[in-house]
């Protein structure tokens, strides 16, 4: 009886296995319908997160032509598009952006791998400012605790988090997020009620979307949480990086006060090397007038 059990758990594990392996090279590209009195002109609007490396096709071609095939007014990059973990490999993301910017304008945001180039320089020296710099040199938007526009009707800001806040939540309790804590990197929104633009915000982490929607975020674009990496239908995503389990914000579109947040299942995966019921994506934002 314990051989077959056994035989029945080795088959069953490699059949998630090779489910696994089957979801993580097929990602899905799901819309989103946002209106809003602030929008002057409709636009539609792609966004990519937690790339990790991967690649879809040689030179992520599968990817590309997805995203060519929604015609973007514009690319919104989340972070974490490369695997800082000890590795120096920058290459995929560079060979993937530098196309994208000669095609659409491109505005970047930073998740905690980028920052962690930053965190740890006894290990990355001066990579994130190479990174940067080139992508800068390609005319990306690359926004460090920063904020630019995107036409005369929306702004996008980009916020980096401190490494506090991305801490392993098995191992210590999350930091809150302080009062005043995204204003002192970002500022307040400006605009008077007349010329009120549409705020949007890259912030990596969703574990803060009371805070940002309260500085003004009107959308809140995030990744991180890989979906929870095993997904159950009604239940969610299991297990966040974070080693959260079981966290309502691992993925999805959620609502607070009239601001929304998105936030990806990402594109790839990294230490958890695991997607099931999960498979990776890719966010079309359609915004129109209201």
């Amino acid at each position: 009886m314990l051989k077959w059990i056994t035989a029945a758990g080795v088959l069953a594990a490699s059949a998630c296995l090779a489910r696994s392996e089957y979801e993580k090279k097929r990602f899905l590209v799901e819309e989103t319908c946002i209106e809003s009195d602030k929008i002057r002109e409709d636009r539609t609007l792609v966004f990519l997160s937690d790339l990790h490396n991967n690649e879809f096709g040689p030179e992520n071609e599968r990817l590309l032509a997805a995203i060519r095939g929604l015609r973007p007014d514009a690319v919104l990059i989340g972070g974490d598009m490369m695997v800082c973990k000890g590795e120096r490999d920058v290459s995929v993301p560079l060979k993937l952006i530098r196309r994208l910017a000669a095609e659409f304008p491109v505005y970047c945001g930073n998740g905690n791998h980028e920052n962690r180039m930053v965190w740890e320089r006894e290990t990355y020296g001066s990579l994130y400012e190479t990174y940067r710099d080139e992508l800068r040199s390609l005319g990306v938007v690359y926004l460090e605790n920063g904020t630019a526009a995107l036409g005369a009707d929306i702004q996008v800001s980009g916020l980096d988090l401190s490494e506090r806040y991305y801490r392993k939540a098995f191992f210590q309790k999350l930091d809150s997020m302080p009062p005043g804590y995204i204003e002192r990197r970002l500022g307040r929104v400006t605009g008077t009620a007349r010329e009120e633009k549409f705020q949007i915000l890259l912030a990596h982490s969703p574990m803060y979307f009371h805070e940002y929607a309260a500085w003004g975020a009107d959308l809140t674009l995030a990744g991180h949480f890989h979906g929870g990496t095993i997904r159950i239908p009604g239940l969610g995503g299991v297990m966040t990086p974070q080693y959260q389990f079981f966290l309502p914000w691992c993925a999805g579109d959620f609502v607070e006060d009239g601001k929304r947040m998105i936030v990806s299942r990402g594109l790839g995966t990294h230490s958890i090397n695991i997607r099931l019921n999960n498979r990776p994506q890719l966010v079309a934002v359609r915004l129109k007038k209201q």
